[in-house]
């Protein structure tokens, strides 16, 4: 389905956008998925979120396999056009920063397997386009992705991460970019 050809509950027969925003990680991997009616970011609905968990016993190897078919099942469910995943950020411990390199080489490989590009996003930039300011804590982003959703409770961490991955995408590419690759 192509954004054009899905109708937005909020306006019939109108054009809609289903972004699925990623927040990587080897054992959860958190997922939102949002719709954007009309020109964009003007029009935010909540569709689905949670988290793409892996046992910490398995290898590194095995844990990226499980969260690459969970996210594979996913998007065959939920057919997103856009993909929007947190980018990997520099830190003291290297070992981490690779794992989350892997885990984001998964994804973007299950995405490409769709036919969906990947647009990354730094923390900072998530933050500061959802909270106001890039130094948020986990809190005020999960407060803030829960008012700006309408959303009754919120969500685990991993996934309100996700959420705010995808408004943030819808807020910063255009419509016509944000989709399929043709």
């Amino acid at each position: 389905m192509t954004p054009s050809s899905r109708a937005s509950a909020d306006e019939p027969g109108g054009p809609s956008l289903r972004i699925l925003g990623i927040d990587p990680g080897t054992l959860r991997l958190g997922y939102g998925v949002i719709e954007c009616a009309g020109g964009g970011a003007g029009k935010v609905q909540y569709v689905e979120c949670g988290v793409i968990s892996a046992s910490s016993r398995h290898a590194r190897a095995a844990r990226l396999a499980e969260i690459g078919r969970g996210l594979r099942e996913l998007m065959a469910e939920l057919r997103p056009d856009a993909v929007a995943m947190e980018e990997a950020f520099h830190g003291p411990n290297v070992q981490s920063a690779l794992a989350l390199g892997e885990a984001r080489g998964v994804a973007i490989f299950v995405a490409a397997e769709q036919g969906l590009a990947v647009t990354g996003y730094p923390p900072a930039t998530v933050k500061q386009m959802v909270v106001g300011h890039g130094r948020a804590t986990k809190q005020q982003v999960g407060y803030l992705v829960r008012a700006l959703l309408a959303m009754r409770r919120t969500p685990e961490p991993d996934a309100a991460d996700a959420l705010a991955i995808a408004i943030c995408h819808a807020r910063r590419v255009p419509r016509r970019a944000a989709g399929r690759r043709a």
